[in-house]
């Protein structure tokens, strides 16, 4: 195991446009490591949204190094990059992104398809993350069956499935009310562990709340970077329950 960060910004910037320039972000130096719990905060325009992009690597910076484990991203090509994406990040994103005609265990096993795994290798594991955040019994329901709390435990389940190092969750509580917002955060402390990062990007301070580690952005910048005493997840509100609650 490298004794690299899981995650290293050294002075990134991301710039858009041609003849006026927009500084997205902005020299922005951060690691994350390995069984961190993040939060990254900040209003619309702060650089949050490039945060993710980058972190997800989903983008590269304009300016400045991006490393993975000591691996420099920025001199990957398309298909390196891509494969390191697959084997690091699983993505939890706000509207869910479920297949419409696929029920919960293929949208799950759908994470697996390019992995050389057999098709009851797929199978089992993903019936072992649909048990992992408490849906279990819903694996063979379609989207369209399942409530939004559900679909959101598919989609963490989708995230799990292929063992990532990094979970990076958009905005994951968004499309949620107060109780079910609860309890995917509740399922995410469970997913928390000393070899695993979790970095959530919200503009929601309850949620930031739970993490143990908060970076609030500001005009392309890191305004602050602080540990925090992780506030328990009823302070969200609404009933608490196991992960088996959620509606």
């Amino acid at each position: 195991m490298s004794d690299a960060p899981l995650l290293e910004l050294d002075n990134v910037s991301r710039i858009y446009g041609e003849e006026v320039k927009v500084h997205a972000l902005d020299q922005v130096s951060m690691t994350i490591e390995e069984g961190e719990f993040v939060s990254i905060i900040g209003p619309s325009g702060s650089g949050k949204s490039t945060m993710l992009g980058l972190l997800g690597l989903l983008d590269l910076p304009s300016l400045g190094t991006m490393r993975v484990t000591g691996t420099s991203v920025t001199e990957l090509g398309d298909f390196a990059r891509s494969k390191l994406r697959g084997n690091v990040v699983g993505f939890i994103f706000q509207q869910f992104h479920l297949v419409p005609h696929l029920d919960a265990r293929r949208n799950v096993e759908a994470a697996l398809l390019y992995r050389g795994l057999t098709p009851r290798d797929r199978r089992n594991r993903a019936l072992g993350a649909l048990d992992m955040v408490g849906l279990l019994e819903r694996a063979d329901h379609t989207p369209v069956k399942l409530s939004g709390g559900e679909q959101q435990r598919v989609a963490i389940a989708r995230a799990i499935v292929t063992e990532p190092r990094l979970i990076l969750a958009d905005e994951p509580t968004g499309a949620l009310d107060s109780k079910n917002a609860a309890n995917v955060m509740e399922i995410f402390k469970s997913l928390h562990t000393p070899d695993r990062a979790i970095a959530i990007v919200t503009h929601d301070q309850n949620v930031a709340a739970t993490a143990e580690r908060r970076i609030s952005m500001l005009d392309g910048h890191i305004a602050k970077d602080e540990k925090i005493r992780a506030a328990k997840v009823e302070s969200y509100g609404g009933t608490m329950g196991n992960a088996g609650a959620l509606q």
